[in-house]
């Protein structure tokens, strides 16, 4: 008991041969000569003086000004202007795609920027729209309504439910409910939910001063404005990122973009350890625009120092480990991301610069477990990508099962779009080389069919881990974590069984 109290309270010396991992507690006996992912690993229950998860601080020291570790990451069927509204709203950050043209990418930004700190922004229809188009419109948002506007002015909500049965022509006008909750935009979000619970309602249509539609809330949008932080800039308004590649003319477009308002630059490519990253991360480090610039993806130490030393602040860790990656599969070329992240975040650290693990989740105990690496903050892609916030359009499989589609942004379809202006004889040579999935089902969980549905789930874990831990912070949890090496029937065991069982 002597040798494992000691390791639970002290970090282990970084005297361990190269082969396993710096910067990481392990139970003794537990550092393997060889790498690890997340489902080789588990958390040991430490001592704790943390009474509850919500004394857990889960805001990033990075410099992005998130207050919860999530980051979403700039693919195309993910990263839209609905995803980056509602993240951002809840602490996160979304990171535009870099293949994105300029125009749209500063539509996006100012549409962010303009949105409440609080309250939803509803999908609006005028009285004289058809049936079928509120039907295609109100899985754009999770809370499952649309609001008939008329001069500005709410005038009635449309559900599905109360489009059941009804003519696919017929008007909104006639099937709204015109008796919906409503309530002063600045009325407080407690007052707002004992209304709702009063009129055994789930939405309440917020109004401005003059009576225009100002946004919506539920009963469990008020319940999250007391938990969640909005991740704002100095102006107070909602966060957001963009991305862009290592080609053509990288300094104009990084400034187009931090001149439209983006809060977070990203440079990025599979490979970011290479001579054109180099360079493109240098010319854009130069205009010193006064926002964090991340770069990757890498997954050594060496990759990480280079790519602070032509400017990184924020280092992007994963090669391979992302669901509609098909890298490690065709190339042999990746890294298990647990000692990716760790390798790097460990350098990082010593660097005075932080790491984002990017990749290879899939549970909220995969983001405890990157946070416990070092990571500043975890990039989430094709698990957001079956949400109603993601820009796709919600499909319905024989089975009644919903979902939309996702693809690699290495992928045919990705690649396709992003070539479309090059020759068709260029466009084909390309085409040979692509890697990723072009088109997976991403199911809906009926569950948590919403972005913010997914946060609860994964932040509620994050902070029953530090609990756990005894940490108060995300930095006190990767300084207090000890884990330990599991064989798969240990991480099967954990799982817990189907339903029906």
């Amino acid at each position: 008991m002597g040798s494992l109290s000691g390791a639970l309270r002290n970090r282990r010396e970084a005297t361990v041969p190269s082969s396993s991992i710096a910067g990481v507690q392990f139970l003794p006996g537990h550092t393997p000569p060889y790498d690890l992912t997340y489902d080789d690993l588990f958390l040991v229950p430490n001592h704790t003086d943390v009474a509850s998860r919500f004394d857990v601080d889960l805001s990033t020291d990075d410099g992005t000004g998130t207050t919860i570790p999530i980051v979403v990451a700039n693919m195309t069927a993910v990263a839209g202007r609905r995803m980056a509204e509602t993240v951002a709203r809840r602490g996160g950050i979304v990171v535009l795609p870099q293949d994105l043209p300029i125009s749209a990418a500063s539509d996006t930004i100012s549409y962010v920027k303009s949105r409440s700190l609080t309250a939803d922004t509803p999908v609006t229809l005028g009285p004289d729209h058809s049936v079928s188009e509120a039907l295609a419109l109100i899985h754009k948002r999770a809370h499952g309504a649309v609001v008939v506007v008329e001069d500005g002015r709410p005038v009635g909500v449309v559900t599905e439910a109360g489009c059941a049965d009804v003519d696919r022509f017929a008007r909104v006008g006639a099937v709204a409910v015109t008796d919906f909750v409503s309530a002063p935009v600045d009325t407080s979000p407690r007052d707002i939910f004992d209304l709702l619970e009063s009129r055994r309602a789930k939405l309440a249509v917020l109004h401005a001063a003059d009576g225009t539609l100002a946004g919506v809330m539920t009963r469990t949008g008020t319940v999250r404005t007391g938990i969640y932080h909005p991740a704002v800039d100095a102006h107070g308004r909602l966060r957001i990122a963009a991305a862009v590649g290592i080609n053509g003319d990288i300094p104009a477009k990084a400034k187009a973009l931090v001149d439209a308002g983006a809060d977070v630059l990203v440079i990025d490519t599979a490979h970011g350890h290479q001579a054109k990253m180099l360079e493109a991360l240098r010319s854009v480090a130069d205009l010193r625009l006064g926002v964090p610039l991340v770069a990757g993806n890498v997954v050594s130490a060496a990759g990480t120092r280079d790519l602070v030393d032509a400017g990184a602040d924020i280092v992007k860790v994963g090669v391979g480990p992302g669901a509609m990656c098909t890298t490690r599969m065709m190339t042999g070329v990746g890294r298990p991301q647990f000692s990716a992240v760790a390798e790097c975040a460990t350098e990082a650290a010593k660097l005075g610069v932080r790491i984002w693990a990017d990749g290879g989740v899939r549970h909220p105990r995969d983001v405890a477990l990157a946070l416990a690496a070092g990571a500043a903050n975890v990039m989430i892609g094709s698990w957001f990508a079956g949400t109603y916030e993601s820009p796709g359009d919600l499909r319905v499989d024989r089975d009644g099962n919903k979902y939309k589609e996702s693809f690699g942004m290495a992928s045919k379809r990705a690649v396709a779009a992003r070539t479309a202006t090059d020759s068709g004889f260029d466009r084909a040579r390309k085409a040979l080389f692509e890697e990723g999935i072009s088109s997976s089902r991403m199911r809906l969980d009926p569950e948590r069919p919403g972005v913010e549905d997914l946060i609860d789930h994964i932040c509620s874990g994050v902070r029953s881990a530090c609990t756990y831990a005894g940490a108060r912070t995300v930095a006190e949890l990767h300084e207090k974590a000890v884990l330990g090496v599991q064989s798969a029937a240990g991480f099967a065991e954990g799982r817990p069984l189907p339903s029906g069982w």
